[in-house]
């Protein structure tokens, strides 16, 4: 995701901080709950699975289905200029690499390409300002 960020930057000629592995976050966790508990830092990345579906596409198969994954994008600055900007820069970044990693994800997970985003209002928090973005996308899985 370095890579992608920083030709994000780069076509827009924009500076940008790149991701460390602490803002990598495998968790459902809201914005709130992670501003009080764990001093989040800017910008960060959380990744869940936000639902489950066994849809027996495969009959005889334990799981054949959809997992719907979440990436949550999270900015913030102390002003309001040009927060919408980063965040939309973090979030082409984040469609970078999923585009780039279309097809067999390997132990049955394929992943077809298709993405939703979904960019949330600025609020207060952070260094004064967040702001969110939600890329949502759909993985099919076949177990056993």
């Amino acid at each position: 995701m370095t890579f992608s960020i920083a030709a994000a930057a780069n076509r827009a000629d924009v500076k940008l901080e790149s991701l460390e592995p602490e803002q990598v976050v495998v968790q459902n966790i809201g914005f709130e709950t992670a501003e009080r508990s764990a001093g989040a830092k800017y910008p960060s990345v959380y990744v869940y699975c936000e639902k489950l579906s066994n849809l027996q596409t495969e009959k005889f198969r334990t799981f054949s289905g959809k997992a719907r994954m979440v990436v949550d994008v999270r900015v913030s600055q102390d002003r309001l200029e040009e927060i919408q900007r980063r965040l939309e820069l973090y979030v082409e970044a984040v469609t970078d690499v999923l585009d780039t990693h279309r097809g067999n994800w390997g132990a049955g997970m394929f992943y077809g390409g298709g993405y939703e985003v979904t960019f949330n209002g600025i609020r207060h928090g952070g260094k004064n300002f967040v702001q969110t973005a939600k890329v949502t996308f759909d993985v099919d899985i076949s177990l056993g």
